[in-house]
């Protein structure tokens, strides 16, 4: 009987190691959401292991799905009189500039990828970032999301809402947020008040 459980316990645990880790990391336009993918590559994706290899969809022992999140545009606008609904045109146009805008972001993403060796699956959701970064890691059984962070102050976070902190509590599986170094966040930051 003993025997059993010991054959059973081996086949299971060959099983698991043929599973593949997916791995969900968000990007957006921000240097945060580079820097989270660059570490995820470096440290999850083994590319370190196969410099000079060709990309190939074996990743050693990661599925890696780069996810983009385009916010809802709001047909309605509340200028400073009465409310005002936008044109059509005006809607498509705003929508082409945001698939334009997805696009660029999600290039950029995977020339990092194929420059360390690593091929990656693309999406698109349109909404909230904060809740489709948690419904993608959901619908698609991740087993890790990976996330940037703004380097928020503790009053910006308060007032405006960090999407890593909302992720971190309410994603169905473990968060991996990657802060950037200390001199990356500065140089945004002077960048932010020179610009």
């Amino acid at each position: 009987m003993a025997e059993e459980a010991t054959v059973v316990g081996v086949a299971t645990g060959e099983a698991e190691e043929k599973k593949k880790m997916k791995v969900l990391v968000a990007v957006d336009e921000s240097e945060g959401s580079f820097y989270a993918l660059r570490w995820a590559l470096d440290h999850l994706c083994g590319a370190d292991e196969v410099v000079g290899a060709e990309p190939t969809t074996d990743n050693s022992h990661v599925v890696l799905l780069l996810l983009h999140v385009e916010q809802p545009f709001q047909h309605y606008m509340f200028p400073a009189g009465p409310g005002v609904y936008a044109t059509s045109a005006a809607v498509e146009s705003i929508r082409k500039g945001q698939e334009e805008n997805s696009r660029c972001i999600l290039s950029r993403a995977m020339k990092i990828c194929l420059e360390k060796k690593v091929t990656a699956e693309t999406l698109v959701m349109g909404g909230d970032p904060k809740d489709m970064i948690c419904q993608a890691g959901e619908q698609l059984g991740t087993d890790l999301v990976v996330v940037g962070s703004r380097g928020l102050s503790t009053i910006k976070r308060a007032f405006l809402g960090s999407t890593s902190d909302y992720v971190a509590h309410h994603a169905p599986c473990p968060v991996l947020i990657v802060k950037p170094p200390k001199h990356t966040q500065e140089q945004a930051a002077r960048h932010m008040l020179d610009g």
